[in-house]
């Protein structure tokens, strides 16, 4: 217990591996001790949890509900079965998190096939998706129903709102209905200056993560439409994600929320990936590959230059054979340790 409390062996140079790499926000600390006082209803029947999904719900225009869940991967399963049947595909990126970093949790907890799309900077069109129209009305082959998009995406991208007006549209009239992983959602609104309400209006149901913009485990299920929220109490519990002392998750949003936080975190977290890029520009062996858009750097790096710099453990390498790297900024990211890793990365590309 005394190496606990002590902190163990803690990397103190700041980590650009992953935004989940970041400590919790010190307000969303604050809060958890703050709704630490007493005892309080059980599954979500206490006034704090009421009062965050309220204030989420006028936040996004949701008319179905907001519903706390513990990590984004079981956001995304719960929000993904409210709108499927068991024959039915969700059309989604090649790179989409629920393909390739969820270990295949769609496909085993509802049964669904994921039906991915490649495409160059990780987002979807109608013309991307329109091919898996005509696997419709054949018996033999899982019916597509819902494109699942991420804003902003895997790649660091954010869909613009004309691009998702575009999207909306399309899957109306072909009665797709459309979800959004919105993991990284308070970076795509800081990139587009848009409200939440501007982003999710586009979507039937979606997720708000708060883990990687300030907060310890905290996700949240919005449901735009009326009626998709009906069977979440039943989902989410057989899903295991029924928090028991649901008041821990729903503090964490309610810090976010107070003054416009979980804005101005994302909004700093880009800024610092916009100074990373601008730094890296010029430097021999690096080339940016996708534009910054939210908190994520994506450079190809030669082949000698990966092999020097991961031992530093400065870099995470994203794509092997695209010879692809990522970098993510967070909230508590600083100039300072911007200016220290490109210092480090034109240091190694010199030698």
């Amino acid at each position: 217990m005394s190496n606990l409390r002590s902190g163990g062996p803690v990397v103190r140079r700041r980590s650009f591996g992953s935004d989940n790499h970041a400590a919790a926000h010190p307000a969303v600390l604050a809060m958890l001790v703050a709704v630490n006082e007493g005892d309080a209803p059980a599954y979500g029947a206490d006034p704090w949890t009421e009062q965050t999904a309220t204030d989420l719900s006028k936040a996004f225009g949701a008319h179905g509900g907001v519903f706390f869940v513990g990590t984004g991967s079981a956001a995304n399963v719960l929000g993904l079965s409210l709108l499927l049947r068991p024959y039915e595909g969700v059309v989604c990126p090649a790179t989409a998190h629920i393909n390739v970093d969820e270990c295949g949790a769609t496909e085993r907890i509802l049964g669904n096939k994921l039906l991915t799309v490649p495409t160059p900077d990780g987002k979807l069109t109608p013309a991307l998706v329109e091919p898996w129209l005509a696997w419709r009305g054949d018996e033999h082959r899982v019916q597509p129903r819902v494109v699942a998009i991420a804003q902003a995406t895997e790649q660091g991208t954010c869909y613009t709102r004309s691009e998702l007006r575009e999207l909306r549209d399309f899957c109306s009239a072909h009665a797709l209905r459309l979800y959004i992983d919105g993991a990284r959602l308070a970076n795509a609104a800081a990139h587009l200056d848009c409200s939440l309400a501007d982003l999710a209006g586009y979507a039937d149901v979606l997720s708000f993560g708060a883990t990687k913009n300030g907060a310890l485990a905290a996700e949240a299920v919005v449901v735009m439409r009326e009626g998709l929220g009906t069977e979440v109490p039943f989902l989410r519990k057989q899903q295991m994600q029924l928090v028991s002392k649901m008041r821990y998750v729903a503090a964490q949003f309610a810090a976010l929320l107070e003054d416009g936080l979980w804005l101005r975190n994302a909004q700093h977290a880009n800024a610092m990936a916009l100074r990373l890029a601008k730094g890296l520009r010029g430097t021999p062996g690096v080339q940016l590959c996708q534009p910054v858009q939210s908190n994520a750097v994506f450079a190809c790096l030669d082949t000698d230059l990966i092999e020097r710099l991961l031992p530093t453990g400065q870099v995470h390498v994203w794509d092997a054979r695209a010879r692809m790297v990522r970098w993510m900024t967070a909230y508590n990211t600083t100039e300072a340790d911007v200016d220290a890793l490109v210092g480090d990365i034109r240091q190694v590309a010199a030698r």
